[in-house]
């Protein structure tokens, strides 16, 4: 970590040279001209920044890692930025304050500012240029619905349950809960989180119906067989223990601090869900970045070059303890080192190797692929969130509206002239991913043809 004295020396250096006609280079990428300063003490250029004071809003999660990372490392500041990093306490609080202009950007569910133009919920233009992982969810059930479901799990030799665990090994305790007159109930952390969608998709995959929403219903819980619930991500332990909800669906370190805290068992990653999924993405204002299309480039630099210390070797027992830290995810280190340091724990002392279960940098994971984008969109139509068909051509059109891979090119090609990455590192994509099966139900997901995706499901709508 740089000190604060070497920091100040450099800001001084930098504006003594200015005062001294200190060299300036102009640099095109893409057809945008953007002025660049040299900083003395590393290869990084700053960009003529129109708005150097930011304040930046994130959830306590493990991946919101990229924005401390970015910050304790020095590498705002070495893009001439000046940030301030806040928790918030629940993502519709952080939709509101970056539409309002509260926050200037922030970490938030990947299925937000894609709601946000779709139409369902608040409506604002927000776009996002930077992907900030991949993977880093779970599902988690209480050790009551664990001991029922177990039974229903076959096992390998050495008597651990065989993974990944499927939701039929949670039917018949559906049923059990229903025979008995009590609904079963779940937690997800937003309506339109990843974590909304996946466990609605591990739970179809079984044939079990999640709900539906309607136009005039916003709830999700039409036709349910199991009624899903919205609980922020840091209370879902809690309201777990409490038995208002007898599982959930969150991100990290909340399904291993169940383990921790012996109150419940995480059953599957959202890695077995869909392998190397999206999660959250890195969001501003449509307006922001067009008033400061340089200071949009200098902050995906930076949250770039975070991810990329984030998956090299050696840094992850770091990057725990800053997470540690109360200011960002304020979690014991052993709980967060349960999942970023490669590893994964289910059942109390069943700890797994899953080297991707963080991914901040590898298989181009900062990138905002159109087809990432398009999956969200598929998944609002498939539950009734979107309550009416569109054609083929709206998802591809929409998604571009919002996620923005121009302004990672523009941010990625200017640390390559610079030494920070490889140029190997920037896809040659026109945006969208091959097509996959990689799903938990062996779907195949081809971003092009969302409707023939949409129409393969048994369960949700048909267009």
């Amino acid at each position: 970590m740089k000190s604060k004295v070497f920091k100040a020396l450099t800001i001084v250096v930098v504006i003594f040279l200015g005062a001294c006609g200190g060299k300036e280079s102009k640099k095109e990428v893409e057809g945008t001209e953007t002025e660049a300063t040299e900083v003395s003490d590393s290869k990084t250029k700053q960009l003529e920044i129109e708005k150097p004071q930011l304040t930046f809003g994130f959830i306590k999660l493990t991946d919101m890692a990229p924005l401390a990372i970015a910050k304790e490392k020095g590498f705002f500041e070495d893009e001439g930025l000046f940030v301030s990093v806040e928790a918030q306490s629940n993502w519709k609080n952080i939709l509101d304050r970056v539409i309002d202009g509260q926050l200037d950007g922030s970490h938030m569910l990947a299925g937000q500012p894609i709601a946000a133009g779709a139409g369902f919920g608040r409506q604002a233009e927000l776009v996002t240029p930077f992907s900030m992982d991949l993977n880093g969810n779970g599902i988690t059930v209480s050790n009551d619905v664990w001991s029922k479901m177990k039974p229903n799990i076959p096992t390998s030799e050495d008597g651990k349950p065989i993974h990944p665990i499927k939701a039929d090994a949670l039917k018949p305790v559906i049923a059990s809960y229903k025979s008995s007159g009590k609904a079963f109930k779940m937690g997800m952390v937003f309506p339109v989180s990843t974590h909304n969608y996946e466990i609605r998709y591990w739970l179809a995959s079984a044939g079990i119906n999640p709900g539906m929403y309607t136009k005039d219903n916003i709830q999700g819980q039409i036709d349910a067989e199991v009624l899903l619930s919205v609980t922020p991500p840091p209370q879902m332990p809690a309201t777990l223990e409490a038995g208002t909800i007898y599982g959930y669906c969150v991100g990290e370190p909340w399904n291993q601090q169940a383990v921790f805290k012996g109150i419940g068992v995480p059953v599957i990653t959202n890695y077995d869900i869909w392998k190397n999924n999206p999660e959250k993405v890195f969001v501003m204002t449509k307006k922001f970045v067009e008033e400061n299309p340089n200071t949009a480039i200098a902050v995906t630099k930076a949250l770039i070059r975070a991810g990329k210390w984030l998956d090299a070797p050696g840094n992850r027992a770091e990057a725990v303890n800053i997470l540690s830290m109360p200011q960002y995810v304020g979690a014991d280190e052993a709980v967060l080192a349960n999942s970023m340091t490669g590893t994964f724990e289910f059942e109390k002392g069943d700890k797994r190797s899953m080297p991707d279960f963080n991914v901040f940098y590898r298989y181009n994971a900062t990138y905002p692929f159109y087809s990432d984008g398009v999956w969200f969109l598929t998944q609002m139509r498939r539950w009734g969130q979107i309550p009416e068909a569109k054609t083929a051509d709206w998802y591809g059109t929409k998604i571009k509206d919002i996620y923005r891979p121009d302004i990672w090119k523009k941010a990625a090609e200017l640390l390559v002239a610079e030494g920070q990455i490889p140029a190997s590192d920037i896809p040659e994509t026109d945006g969208y991913k091959l097509a996959t099966t990689e799903f938990i139900d062996g779907k195949n997901y081809d971003a092009k043809d969302p409707i023939g995706y949409i129409n393969s499901f048994k369960i949700g709508n048909k267009d």
